[in-house]
């Protein structure tokens, strides 16, 4: 795909995001940095994260407080769709 100098394209644009979907955990060019080291880890969870944190938790059959922080958010997503499955690959 060429661009026209000068442009940039939406996946230029969101370099980060590049790596969100890969198919294989930790592939090369991804970076994992442990929640207790963000820098913005101690702010609110984000809408997503609220929202697919309501998911996994009805599914788990557990509630969790409104005021989780990024970090705690994170650490929440990570324990829950291991104990239900969401957001495992299968071949």
């Amino acid at each position: 795909m060429s661009e026209q100098p000068g442009t940039t394209s939406d996946s230029e644009d969101r370099s980060t995001e590049e790596t969100i979907g890969a198919s294989t955990p930790g592939a090369s060019g991804t970076t994992e940095k442990d929640p207790s080291d963000w820098v913005t880890g101690d702010e609110l969870m984000t809408g997503a994260q609220r929202s697919y944190l309501d998911t996994l938790a009805r599914e788990a059959g557990e509630q969790l407080p409104a005021d989780l922080t990024k970090a705690e958010a994170s650490g929440h997503i990570d324990r829950l769709q291991a104990q239900t499955g969401r957001g495992t690959e299968s071949s």
